[in-house]
């Protein structure tokens, strides 16, 4: 294995979520298979890599498959990200708070906390335009 392909959170606020990773963290809404639940497949670069699932419609499709949803915390999912100042600013304009820390060498952080709970960890290394 050499890269993370996706991460699925399970949301009882679709549209909440798909405005949070959407509008305010900038990812890109794309195609997505016509799964048996609702949901939304983000990414950039035409490349999806966080996809969004109703929990409740989730829970129903994994039941039909003879499989129990996942249950336990998920302590962050990190983004490779651009423009740090610019996010910064646009969740502070929403009222989201982040969290900011500087990796010695590599990186600038934000972490910010998703409708869900879920912690968000963006990365723009120190080397790339921000």
């Amino acid at each position: 294995m050499s890269a993370l392909d996706h991460v699925l959170v399970l949301t009882d606020d679709l549209e909440r979520s798909r405005a949070f990773y959407s509008d305010l963290l900038g990812l890109d809404v794309l195609d997505r298979p016509p799964f048996p639940f609702a949901g939304y497949w983000l990414g950039s670069d035409g490349s999806p890599f966080l996809h969004l699932a109703d929990r409740a419609e989730y829970g129903a499709a994994l039941a039909a498959l003879g499989l129990e949803r996942p249950s336990g915390p998920v302590d962050h999912v990190a983004i490779r990200g651009r423009g740090l100042d610019e996010l910064a600013a646009r969740l502070d304009a929403a009222g989201v708070d982040a969290v900011p820390n500087e990796v010695p060498g590599g990186f600038r952080q934000l972490y910010v906390t998703d409708p869900n709970g879920l912690r968000i960890e963006v990365n723009v290394p120190l080397t790339a335009r921000d």
